[in-house]
């Protein structure tokens, strides 16, 4: 008989059974982990597939910008790009979200206006996350309030090393709260946590304090997504859902520049969490670069050919 979520939160109920659970997690075996998320990344795909898988992708991007150089300028036209990736073809999808700082929330909301794609908000004091709560939920309830969509909050990699996951869970569960109608996405850092057994910690941790996706990096850092960091998150929300029936979204974000890639993680997705997570409210791509590849390979299988580099806008 499954877990039920009520067992399940009953698990925070203290720091000292918060510990038992996070630590009575199986080990996670690096060997084998990697050698799957190897082998489901040499999958070929059918032509008519991969016309699919570029769709698929396309609309689960992030389009993001986090630049301290950032103009409402250059968010206006992160915008429209978001809404119209390739202006010549209105078949082409609309990436799922922009993704910018809360100071441009307001103006990336107008450059999106009448659209479906979302407006998401790096806040809690990112990349770093190195400032009092007041201060993160302060960062929070401003970008609500000038209009995101989704909030992506960092923990705090130095609180979770050091063992104190209550305190973490608490903040987790203080940001959810800020959010009010918003959908929060929770990011790891799995870059600064070391290893595998981490991250599956930290993921239960996430989605144990209510994070709508678990997200692995900022993007700041020199490791950040992977396909084996991503797989054992998928593991993590399939099992979860398994003893829960609630159903939490997965975000890499960070070094997936190209399509290649982009297949390799929907491969991913659909193997080991299942073709309900193969939807942009379930997963998505932090990137900024991968639009542009998406387009030309979009644009090589309608043609036969690329345009060349000025076929798409360089970011």
């Amino acid at each position: 008989m499954p877990t039920t979520a009520h067992t399940l939160t009953d698990v925070a109920a203290s720091d000292a059974t918060l510990r038992r659970f996070l630590h009575g997690l199986p080990g996670v075996d690096a060997v084998g982990l990697e050698a799957r998320a190897a082998s489901l990344g040499t999958r070929s795909i059918k032509t008519t597939a991969k016309a699919y898988a570029i769709d698929l992708a396309i609309s689960m991007v992030d389009l993001t910008t986090l630049e301290g150089a950032d103009t409402p300028g250059k968010v206006r036209a992160l915008g429209a790009k978001a809404v119209h990736p390739d202006p010549t073809d209105r078949a082409t999808p609309a990436t799922a979200a922009v993704c910018v700082y809360p100071d441009m929330v307001a103006t990336a909301k107008e450059a999106v206006a009448g659209s479906a794609v979302k407006v998401a908000s790096v806040a809690t004091a990112f990349p770093a996350g190195r400032a009092p709560l007041s201060v993160k939920l302060a960062d929070v309830r401003e970008a609500v309030a000038a209009g995101a969509d989704e909030i992506d909050m960092v923990i705090d990699r130095g609180a979770f090393l050091a063992g104190r996951y209550m305190q973490v869970y608490e903040e987790i569960v203080a940001v959810k709260e800020a959010c009010g109608a918003a959908r929060l996405k929770v990011i790891f850092e799995t870059g600064e946590l070391s290893t595998y057994d981490n991250i599956r910690r930290a993921s239960w941790l996430g989605m144990l304090a209510g994070a709508d996706f678990i997200k692995t990096s900022t993007g700041k850092v020199a490791v950040n997504a992977t396909p084996a960091n991503t797989l054992l998150m998928l593991e993590a929300v399939r099992d979860f859902r398994a003893q829960t029936g609630v159903q939490v979204g997965v975000k890499p974000a960070g070094g997936i520049r190209t399509t290649k890639d982009a297949v390799k993680f929907l491969v991913l997705v659909n193997e080991t969490a299942g073709a309900d997570w193969l939807d942009n409210h379930w997963f998505r791509f932090g990137a900024s670069s991968l639009l542009n590849d998406l387009l030309m390979q979009r644009q090589k299988l309608a043609t036969g050919r690329y345009s060349g580099p000025d076929y798409v806008t360089v970011d």
